[in-house]
This record gives structure tokens, C-alpha cells and sequence, in this order.
């Protein structure tokens, strides 16, 4: 992607993000799903949304003629305004879509520790999922019906997790273009973008205690200018020291590095 075609999308994006905060409905979340699933199914409805041969105002006439009544008037706008943009294919449209379905639930959290909560649940339950080999293959066979494979992680989160992170985690199964930890790892992003924070993937070989876990988080927000939102990983391979992924930044501290480096000069 350009320079110039990565600022449109951004542009595209953030016009979205706006439409979607300025609406209220418990059912917004539930009906932008609703509205992916049904473009996701019906190619030459997402084709004919959008046609750039075709005028905005025409083929908003169309999303409404065809949902009106059916989703709420909250999600209605949102995929209307979509519907006014150029997207540079029809998947990046729903995908964009996707995003403000995802952004409702989370939103939904936002007040007191809600939102610190789900973020924690999918953070964790991702990592469950990631060094279970069986379950990995269980939730990732599409031979297998996506409606299996959602019942499969709501019977694991049900009653053990907040109804946002069960929600996500199950939509996460159908994975559209990406693998299962990928799309939870892009909810998580969201998350912190919601609350204007990036994200810190801290790895360990033990736990860090309170202090030591304040101490780095303070020194990540000082770096990059913003709050951090700091997951933990607690992995024995690294030895010892600290691997800490920030954005695309990553900052490689472990004795395992230092032993491979070693290694590397040896040879």
C-alpha cells in the first residue's frame, strides 16, 4: 500500500470510528455483525455497495431499502456512511465494517474496570488457546462449522468470562482473512486504541512482581509518550532478561538472545 493509499484508508477509517461513538443501542454490536455476515454471504450485494461506477446517493438508497427495518437505525448509519466512501476492495468495506461491530462491543465495556477486564480475558484465554496444539486445530478446522467451532469457545468462556470477552472470542473463530490468535491479537489493538494506549507484549522467564511490572510500565509510557497497556508473558525459554513488543518495535533483552548471538559468532 502507497503512502498516499494508506492515508486515504486511515482517513476512511477515522471518518467510521466517528459515525459509530455518536450511536447508542444495545443491539448495534449485534446488527453490524449481522450486516458483515450477510455481505460476507451475498458477493454481488458487496459488489453493488461498492460499485464506484455508481453514484454514493444511489447505492446508500440501496443499503437502506434492503436493511431498513431489519437492523437498528445506529447500525444503519454506520454502514450507510461506509457506503460513502471508495474502498479499494469490497473486503477492505467489510472488514471496515467488522471494525465497528468490534469497537461497539468494546465500547459497551468502556466504564470503571470493564474494558481492562476483556482486554486481560482475551489477552489470556488467547494465550490458552496458542499453546494448546489440539485446541489451536480444533478452533482452526474449517472442516469443521464455524457454528461448531463458536460453540466450542463459548462452552470454554461461558459463565468464566465477562459477556464482551465471549463475544469476541467466539466471533474471533470465523477469523475472516486471518488466523484465530491474529484476529484476537487486532481486537486487543482496537481495545487500546479506544482508550488511546499501545500495547506492550512483555515476555519473561518469571513473574515480574508488582513493583518491578509498574516500574516498566512507566518507563514504556515515558517512551512512547501515551499509556501503555502491558500483557505479561511468563515463558521459561527466554532464561532470563526481558523481550518486550511494542507496535512494530521490539526490544530484545533475554539471555536466550544473548546466547544465540553468541552462537551466531562462533560459527
Amino acid at each position: 500500500m502507497t503512502p498516499s493509499a494508506g492515508a486515504a484508508e486511515t482517513s476512511r477509517l477515522s471518518a467510521l470510528d466517528a459515525v459509530l461513538d455518536a450511536q447508542q443501542g444495545a443491539t448495534l454490536s449485534g446488527d453490524l455483525f449481522a450486516v458483515v455476515d450477510l455481505l460476507d454471504q451475498q458477493p454481488a450485494l458487496r459488489r453493488a455497495l461498492t460499485d464506484p461506477g455508481t453514484p454514493a446517493t444511489v447505492r446508500q438508497q440501496l443499503a437502506t431499502s434492503l436493511l431498513q427495518g431489519k437492523v437498528g437505525e445506529g447500525a444503519l448509519s454506520v454502514l450507510t456512511a461506509a457506503v460513502e466512501h471508495r474502498w479499494a476492495s469490497g473486503r477492505d468495506f467489510v472488514a471496515a465494517l467488522e471494525r465497528q461491530a468490534v469497537r461497539a462491543v468494546l465500547a459497551s465495556t468502556a466504564g470503571g474496570q470493564g474494558l481492562d477486564e476483556v482486554e486481560d480475558e482475551l489477552f489470556r484465554f488467547g494465550r490458552l488457546v496458542a499453546s494448546d496444539q489440539g485446541l489451536r486445530n480444533a478452533i482452526a478446522d474449517r472442516a469443521v462449522p464455524v457454528e461448531r467451532r463458536q460453540e466450542l469457545v463459548r462452552g470454554l468462556l461461558v459463565d468464566r468470562a465477562a459477556p464482551a470477552t465471549t463475544t469476541l472470542a467466539t466471533r474471533a473463530v470465523r477469523a475472516r482473512e486471518r488466523s484465530f490468535a491474529h484476529t484476537l491479537e487486532g481486537y486487543l489493538e482496537l481495545a487500546a486504541q479506544v482508550r488511546q494506549r499501545a500495547v506492550a507484549t512483555v515476555r519473561v522467564a518469571r513473574p515480574l512482581e508488582a513493583d518491578q511490572q509498574a516500574r516498566l510500565q512507566a518507563a514504556l509510557t515515558r517512551q512512547t509518550g501515551r499509556p501503555v497497556a502491558m500483557h505479561v508473558v511468563v515463558d521459561p525459554a527466554v532464561l532470563g532478561g526481558i523481550r518486550i513488543e511494542l507496535g512494530d518495535e521490539v526490544i530484545e533483552g533475554t539471555v536466550a538472545a544473548r546466547l544465540e548471538e553468541a552462537r551466531r559468532r562462533l560459527h
